[in-house]
């Protein structure tokens, strides 16, 4: 648990937390990357707002701020990034993604199992 003179609980994470931080870092980089790059157009905005989105929840689970709620808010943010990348995109095989969407997608789709896993085990 966090206390007033250390506001993160470190010691309280389990190797599975650090895995979900880990994959929640590979696509908040992509997104802040992309964001960047798509600056002024409205989906630079968007890209970084996924990104904030992101590092939010890193910052939750670090300090321990009911983290089975993160978890379930996790899953449903990463989720909606996935349909909304469907959505505008929509890849008519594998050919059609970049690598960085592979990554992220990948990164996305194994945050959503680990947090699952997190919310069923806490």
């Amino acid at each position: 648990m966090a206390s007033p003179g250390n506001p993160l609980a470190l010691e309280s994470l389990s190797t599975r937390h650090w895995i979900a931080i880990g994959l929640a870092v590979v696509t908040a980089v992509v997104h802040l990357v992309l964001g960047v790059g798509f600056l002024p157009h409205w989906m630079g905005g968007a890209f970084l707002f996924a990104t904030a989105g992101f590092l939010l929840g890193i910052t939750l689970v670090l300090v321990d701020y009911r983290r089975r709620l993160v978890y379930l808010l996790g899953v449903a943010f990463t989720g909606g990034q996935g349909i909304l990348w469907y959505a505008l995109n929509r890849p008519d095989g594998l050919g059609a993604i970049s690598a960085a969407e592979g990554v992220d997608k990948l990164a996305q789709l194994l945050l959503i199992a680990a947090l699952i896993v997190l919310y069923r085990r806490e």
